[in-house]
């Protein structure tokens, strides 16, 4: 048999098919060897480790969907308002650019059940439309791993903390903000003991 065989055309995947693939990979992204998940005694569920991490070291990848900031800041007011009648997390997004953001609010990404600390052991580092969580120091085998969620004092009252550091503030506020926060708290103060 003479002749050139001919290629077998690939076939175009349905755009179902592209979404479970798109997922596989965002799963495969968002596995660690480093981390699992357990019942925490900060808030709900939370990440643990499971291997020695050292520091600096990036340990999981924070997946998710990406989206526009229109889409971004309705579901950040559609989460926050489950949030408000549930007590479930309230928002588990990143900004990314000036046009994209990162939703992590994905079954698929166990990085967003890490809850926040005022004193955390690790943080969120952007590389290019990626996040990535990194060691602050080393982190010991059953440590939680926590990170600053780096809010603002906008709605500080929302959000209460709970994460038993002897440097708590008191609210999911990030260190950036807590100078900010304790002036406020102590402004509240005041007027409160005012006749």
């Amino acid at each position: 048999m003479g002749g050139k065989m001919k290629k077998k055309k690939d076939r175009k995947l349905t755009p179902e098919e592209k979404e479970e693939k798109r997922i596989k990979k965002m799963r495969k992204r968002g596995k660690s060897d480093f981390v699992e998940v357990r019942g925490s005694e900060i808030h709900g569920r939370g990440v643990y480790c499971i291997e020695p991490i050292e520091k600096e070291q990036y340990f999981i990848e924070y997946v998710g969907n990406l989206i526009d900031k229109e889409e971004s800041e309705r579901r950040a007011w559609a989460q926050f308002e489950e949030h408000e009648k549930t007590g479930a997390a309230a928002v588990y997004i990143f900004n990314l650019t000036k046009k994209w953001d990162l939703d992590g609010n994905v079954e698929w990404n166990p990085a967003r059940l890490i809850n926040h600390s005022c004193e955390p052991n690790s943080e969120a580092i952007q590389d290019g439309k990626r996040i990535y969580l990194q060691a602050l120091r080393d982190i010991e085998v059953d440590e939680e791993i926590t990170f600053d969620y780096g809010f603002d004092v906008e709605c500080y009252e929302d959000h209460p903390c709970r994460c038993g550091s002897s440097k708590c503030i008191g609210y999911i506020v990030g260190r950036d903000y807590h100078d900010e926060l304790k002036r406020l708290l102590a402004a509240k103060k005041k007027q409160e003991k005012a006749p």
